[in-house]
């Protein structure tokens, strides 16, 4: 089953309400939902897909891209249903709000890996 782009934007809209409202301090550009697909650019094209990303771009400031390209993807490949696209949409915008809430705790340079305990902090 694949949701159409309005779908899954009524779906994360809903969602998004869960998160309580200290997630959204310095996060002054939201949370962005595109239509587009985002490749791993270190894998073959369609083999893995970027399903979100926490952004801190200076001038643009702090939000979050949701791909739902991506996510319709893997849905229309692994035949999900409406469970999963809870499950994915809600587990990757978690995901992303650890990124900002470490940022916000200074916790932002990458060694390597997407787990905290591959974070340390700028010098």
């Amino acid at each position: 089953m694949v949701l159409s782009f309005e779908q899954a934007g009524e779906l994360l809209d809903r969602m998004a309400e869960e998160f309580p409202p200290e997630f959204y301090d310095e996060l002054n550009g939201g949370i962005c939902l595109l239509p587009e697909a985002k490749h791993d650019p270190e894998f073959p094209e369609e083999e893995l897909y970027i399903m979100g990303e926490y952004r801190n771009s200076g001038m643009m400031g702090k939000f979050i891209n949701l791909y739902y390209g991506s996510f319709a993807a893997l849905a229309q490949q692994e035949n999900w249903r409406q469970e999963d696209w809870e499950d994915e949409l809600y587990g990757t915008l978690a995901h992303e709000f650890t990124h900002h809430m470490e940022g916000r705790a200074g916790r932002t340079k990458r060694r390597h890996g997407n787990e905290p305990a591959d974070l340390v902090k700028y010098p």
